[in-house]
C-alpha cells in the first residue's frame, strides 16, 4: 500500500491540474482517448477534388490507415489539425473507407467538423457549371421501385416510385432510414454567410457551353447558393430523369427541399458518421455538404440526352468546379480553425 501521506499529495497535485480550463479542455482531445486531434476533416472522392486543398492547405502529414481506398491509402494534415480524407467514389467506397479510418482510433473525431467537397450534375434551374451548392438535405435517388421507362402506366412521368407505394406521387413509408437526412441548420447558415462573398472561377469553356441555355441561372456566371442533392450511383441526364430528382426531394422532404445537384456517396457518408455518432465518436451535427456543379444534369434545347451525357467532360466545368470547392469553403475552414476555442464546444 501506498503511504497515506503520498496519497492525499496526489490527490492535491491532480485537482490543482484540472483546475485549469486549457488542461481540462485539451485532455478532452489526448491522443490517448482516440488519436490525433481532428479540427475540420475536409472528405473528397477522387484525386481531381482533392488537388487544391492538398495544394493551397499544406499537408505536410501522411498518415496510412488500414482498410482506407487502395487507391488513397492516407490521410493528409497540417500543423492547424485540418485533415483531408480520399475516399473513392460510390456509395460502397465511401462507406468502406469512413467506417475505415473512424474505428481505427488513429485519430480523436469527437470534437471534428466534417466537410463534405465534391463535384456533381446541377440542375440549370438552380444553378451552372461551376456554381456552388450548400446542401440541407440529402435525398436517396436510388432507393425506389422502378418500372421500364417503355412500359410505364399512361400519364406517369417517369418510371420510378417509392418502395410500398402505388405511383410517383406517394411518398414511401422510408423503411431504410437512410433515404433523406437533414443536415444542421445553424453550420448550415455559417457556411453560407461565410462564403457569400468568396469570388468564384470559371472557364472559357463553361462560358461558351453555358451560353446555349436561353435561361438564368444555367446562362449565368457561378455563384454560391443554397440547395439539395440526391445520391446515386447511377450516373443520368435527361429531363425526365432531372424531373424526377426534383420531384423526389420535393416528396421526401415535404416540399421544404430544392434538389440541384447530383451525385453518388453522400447519404452513405452521412450514414457512416450518424452511426459513428451514436457510438460517441462524432458530433453529427458538425457535417456541411458543399458539392460544385461540374456538368449539367440534362441537356439543352436542341441536345440529346445521349450527347449530354456521353459529352459531359466538354462543358468546361471540371476545373473551375474543383477549384470552387476550395474557394467557397475556405472561410469556413479558416473560421474553425482560427476561432477554434469557439467553435469546439459546437457551432457558435
Amino acid at each position: 500500500m501506498k503511504p497515506r501521506h503520498l496519497v492525499l499529495a496526489a490527490v492535491l497535485l491532480l485537482g490543482a491540474c484540472g483546475s485549469d480550463e486549457t488542461t481540462v479542455e485539451d485532455s478532452t482531445e489526448s491522443p490517448l482517448r482516440g488519436g490525433r486531434p481532428v479540427k475540420v476533416l475536409i472528405i473528397t472522392m477522387f484525386g481531381g477534388e482533392t488537388g487544391p486543398f492538398m495544394e493551397s492547405l499544406g499537408m505536410t502529414d501522411a498518415i496510412e490507415v488500414p482498410g482506407l481506398s487502395p487507391d488513397y491509402p492516407e490521410v493528409h494534415c497540417n500543423s492547424d489539425d485540418v485533415c483531408l480524407l480520399t475516399t473513392g467514389m460510390g456509395h460502397a467506397n465511401v462507406a468502406a473507407t469512413m467506417t475505415a479510418l473512424i474505428y481505427s482510433n488513429r485519430f480523436d473525431l469527437r470534437s471534428t467538423y466534417f466537410l463534405i467537397a465534391g463535384i456533381a450534375g446541377i440542375d440549370p434551374a438552380q444553378g451552372t457549371i461551376g456554381t456552388v451548392a450548400w446542401a440541407r438535405y440529402l435525398v436517396d435517388y436510388g432507393i425506389a421501385w422502378e418500372l421500364d421507362a417503355r412500359e410505364i402506366p399512361e400519364g406517369w412521368p417517369y418510371g420510378y416510385f417509392g418502395i410500398m407505394t402505388k405511383g410517383p406521387t406517394e411518398k414511401p413509408p422510408l423503411d431504410y432510414r437512410t433515404e433523406v437526412f437533414q443536415l444542421d441548420e445553424s453550420l448550415l447558415q455559417q457556411a453560407i454567410a461565410l462564403s457569400a462573398d468568396v469570388v468564384l472561377e470559371d472557364s472559357p469553356e463553361a462560358i461558351a457551353f453555358r451560353s446555349n441555355f436561353p435561361e438564368a441561372p444555367a446562362n449565368q456566371p457561378p455563384q454560391v447558393t443554397q440547395c439539395d442533392t440526391v445520391a446515386g450511383d447511377t450516373w443520368y441526364a435527361g429531363n425526365a430523369l432531372g424531373n424526377r430528382a426534383r420531384d423526389w426531394v420535393k416528396l421526401l422532404t415535404d416540399g421544404a427541399g430544392t434538389y440541384c445537384t447530383t451525385q453518388q456517396e453522400d447519404n452513405a457518408t452521412y450514414e457512416v458518421l450518424k452511426r459513428a455518432d451514436v457510438a460517441g465518436k462524432v458530433d453529427v451535427k458538425r457535417i456541411a455538404v458543399l458539392r460544385a456543379g461540374s456538368d449539367f444534369d440534362r441537356p439543352y434545347p436542341g441536345q440529346t440526352s445521349v450527347e449530354a451525357l456521353i459529352d459531359y467532360q466538354m462543358q468546361g466545368g471540371f476545373v473551375p468546379a474543383t477549384n470552387n470547392l476550395y474557394i467557397a469553403s475556405s472561410p469556413l475552414i479558416d473560421e474553425i480553425v482560427s476561432r477554434w476555442r469557439r467553435w469546439k464546444r459546437g457551432v457558435p
